[in-house]
C-alpha cells in the first residue's frame, strides 16, 4: 500500500512549526528567489499548498507553474491557495505516475525525497531530471545528517511516525546527494536551517 498523506493534511503544517519553528518554511522560501521571470516550473509535492501563496508573493505573474500533488487532501487545499495571475495546473498524481514535457526551467522538489527508500528515489529523480530542460535548476529542500547525534534521533521518530500515520516506506534518508552527482549537476548556493539538520540547495542541471 502506498503512502498516503491525506491523514496528515489538517495537521501537517502545524506540527512542523511545532517542532521545527519556521525552519522547513525559509528553507523553501529561501529557493523561490532563484525562480526566473516567466519561468516554467514544476513542482512536486507541495504538500498543502502554502508555496503558493508566498510564491504569488515574489511573482505575482509570468509563472507557468504544473503543480504535482499525490494526495487528494493536500491537493483540495491546494486549490484554494493564492496564485496571483500565474498559470497553474494542478495534477492529482504521484510524479512517478505523470509524464509531462521535458520544457521546466525550474523543478521544485519541497521536502520530497526522505519518505522514499532508495529504489523509489531512483525512480522518482529520473522521472523529473527528465522533464528538466538543460541548464534548468532544481531547487532541493530536505534534511540531512550532519553528525550530531540529536538529528538521527529525531529523524528516526519522524519516519516512525509517518510510517504509522501515513504508510511512508522509508526508514532512512536516501542518498539525494549521489543522484545530482551522478546527473551531472552542479550545487550553486545552498543555505542550512535548524542547525545543519535542513538544507536547502540549489542545483543546475549542467547537460548540454
Amino acid at each position: 500500500m502506498p503512502a498516503n498523506y491525506n491523514n496528515s493534511a489538517w495537521f501537517y503544517d502545524r506540527l512542523s512549526r511545532l517542532v521545527y519553528g519556521r525552519a522547513l518554511i525559509n528553507a523553501q522560501i529561501y529557493l523561490l528567489r532563484f525562480i526566473p521571470a516567466k519561468a516554467n516550473v514544476l513542482i512536486v509535492g507541495g504538500g498543502t499548498g502554502w508555496i503558493l501563496d508566498e510564491l504569488s508573493r515574489i511573482q505575482p505573474s509570468g509563472l507557468k507553474i504544473t503543480y504535482v500533488e499525490v494526495a487528494s487532501n493536500m491537493m483540495t487545499r491546494s486549490k484554494k491557495r493564492n496564485t496571483g495571475s500565474n498559470q497553474v495546473d494542478f495534477i492529482q498524481a504521484a510524479i512517478e505516475n505523470v509524464s509531462p514535457p521535458a520544457n521546466f526551467n525550474v523543478v521544485i522538489t519541497p521536502f520530497l525525497f526522505d519518505s522514499f527508500t532508495e529504489s523509489t528515489a531512483d525512480n522518482v529523480f529520473g522521472h523529473i531530471h527528465a522533464a528538466l530542460k538543460p541548464k534548468g535548476l532544481w531547487l532541493y529542500a530536505d534534511f540531512q545528517l550532519t553528525k550530531k547525534w540529536w538529528q538521527q534521533l529525531l529523524l528516526k521518530l519522524m519516519l516512525r511516525f509517518f510510517k504509522l500515520i501515513c504508510n511512508i516506506e522509508a526508514s532512512r534518508l536516501p542518498d539525494v546527494e549521489k543522484r545530482f552527482e551522478r546527473h551531472n549537476y552542479k550545487g550553486v548556493e545552498e543555505q542550512t536551517f535548524f542547525y545543519d539538520f535542513v538544507i536547502a540547495k540549489v542545483y543546475s542541471n549542467n547537460q548540454r
